[in-house]
């Protein structure tokens, strides 16, 4: 595993203040809590660690035994420190095992220890990288610098110039009404046909998903999902007791074929698709794939829900169709944002479909949490209205297209395959070759956030696929870091799983 200098050892105060052992509890303590190391896992011994670090072996023993006294470590003589596995007191007096570090409750019931690597474990880390996307070429949102904060900022201006009184309502549970207008003229240019009234406004794409999810998906349904699809979704409907079951991806975008044979035996209640830019492959669907899609739909009687959060980095002419161009929103429910192009904490989406689905959607909302936020709608209303929104879209379609190539040859450099070459959008799909899991963990202690493909599977299954955001692969260390990975597993004749 790579080395981290203790100056680059994140804690909650000056580390100029710490000594060097209290670095080194602190580095230990926060890799245990993010589950790099995770319980049972042999740590690394004295003699690596104070090599790797530049300290001496009295502050490596020193900072152990700290963890161990601390709850974090178990020390076994002749064998070395080993990561702890901590009991929690459970109703009845019983006890049962929690992951080092982790706070419970003493009536709180403890759930199985997590994998190393899973959803909240990238949740978290993507907010510690967020000051650093170079660090992150993981991430799923375009770098800070890229963006155009004087868009949002602007726009907030002129709110400001206005009375107040108009906010202090609840607002419409459809949300605000002009943003919904405009959005009718940006779905026309798309050629799908909505009005106002059937379009509901969201904070983002992840509560359009929960609303759906509660509305229309029982236990035992079936819910066809990409394989790799986007992951945040998975959880939700899990968690509505769905049979969720992959569809797998070609180059060429959705296997259909295999689509087809799932569908037949499955009979899903509902599809969830990226049909422009799909994440994380980078495919879009052609015509005759999209009327493919649907054909089956009718047949089968199941919902498409068609997530477009990355239509707006696709430019005019590209060779992409969506499914609610072709449906008009008979059977597909269209959804959409802009938290990719403006700002990742802009949690403004939308959900547009038949008028009785809006309805129900827009009763769905209030019973979860009333109405979405009106200034955020406002704010977002503002910035497509005043005319700059196009070309900064513009903007960063050029940006990401003058780094694609250079990514992507970079990650072949390294040893990497990659599934497709798309010609628009922000991610790669590379086979790494090796586990992916451990690729991530190794380079979490180098530095870098990474996205191991397990994540992007319904069944989190093991895999030598990741994800790469190309707008964050600049940073030069990370070439050698994954080719000296890469080579180090082949010479210690390791494979996927080594």
């Amino acid at each position: 595993m790579s080395s981290v200098p203790l100056d680059q050892i994140p804690a909650p105060h000056d580390a100029a203040t710490l000594t060097l052992v209290d670095q080194l509890v602190q580095w230990g303590r926060r890799r245990i809590e993010e589950r790099v190391f995770r319980p049972g896992m042999r740590m690394p011994s004295i003699r690596k660690l104070a090599l790797d670090k530049g300290v001496s072996r009295f502050t490596v023993v020193e900072a152990y035994e700290r963890l161990v006294a601390q709850g974090y470590l178990d020390s076994r003589r002749g064998s070395g420190f080993y990561v702890r596995e901590r009991l929690a007191l459970v109703a009845g007096g019983e006890r049962q095992p929690v992951a080092a570090g982790v706070p419970v409750r003493a009536d709180a019931v403890a759930a199985p220890a997590p994998p190393t690597i899973d959803v909240v474990w990238l949740l978290r880390n993507m907010l510690h990288t967020s000051t650093r996307p170079e660090k992150g070429p993981g991430l799923g949102y375009l770098p800070a610098r890229w963006l155009d904060g004087e868009l949002l900022t602007g726009a907030m201006r002129s709110l400001g110039r206005q009375s107040g009184t108009q906010l202090l309502g609840f607002g419409s549970p459809q949300g605000f009404l002009p943003l919904r207008q405009q959005l009718q003229t940006r779905m026309a240019e798309l050629e799908i046909g909505a009005t106002p009234e059937q379009i509901v406004l969201v904070s983002g794409i992840t509560q359009a998903i929960d609303l759906l999810a509660r509305l229309y998906v029982q236990p035992g349904d079936t819910v066809i999902v990409g394989d790799p699809a986007w992951f945040q979704m998975f959880g939700r409907f899990a968690s509505q007791g769905a049979r969720l079951v992959g569809m797998p991806y070609t180059p060429e975008g959705p296997d259909l074929d295999a689509l087809e044979a799932l569908v037949e035996t499955w009979r899903p209640k509902m599809l969830v698709i990226n049909s422009v830019l799909q994440n994380p492959t980078g495919t879009s669907l052609t015509a005759a794939q999209a009327f493919r899609i649907l054909r089956l739909a009718e047949q089968y009687d199941f919902i498409v829900v068609e997530d477009d959060v990355y239509g707006d980095l696709c430019p005019a002419g590209y060779p992409a169709t969506r499914l609610a161009s072709l449906d008009q929103l008979r059977r597909v429910i269209y959804l959409g944002s802009f938290s990719k192009t403006l700002a990742p904490n802009l949690r403004v989406g939308y959900i547009a479909s038949a008028l009785d689905v809006t309805q129900a959607v827009a009763d769905q909302k209030m019973l979860v949490g009333m109405t979405s936020p009106e200034l955020n709608e406002r704010v977002l209303y503002r910035v497509l209205t005043e005319g700059h929104y196009r070309r900064h879209v513009e903007r960063l379609r050029g940006r990401l297209d003058g780094v694609r190539d250079k990514a992507a040859r970079m990650l072949e450099r390294a040893g990497l395959r990659l599934f497709a070459a798309p010609g628009a959008g922000m991610f790669l799909w590379a086979d790494t070759g090796v586990d992916a899991d451990a690729l991530t963990a190794a380079g979490h202690e180098a530095g870098f956030l990474l996205t191991p493909g397990s994540l992007f599977s319904p069944h989190q299954s093991p895999t030598t696929w990741m994800r790469f955001n190309i707008a964050n692969c600049g940073d030069p260390a990370l070439p050698a870091f994954l080719a000296d990975y890469l080579e180090g597993v082949a010479r210690r004749g390791g494979g996927a799983h080594a």
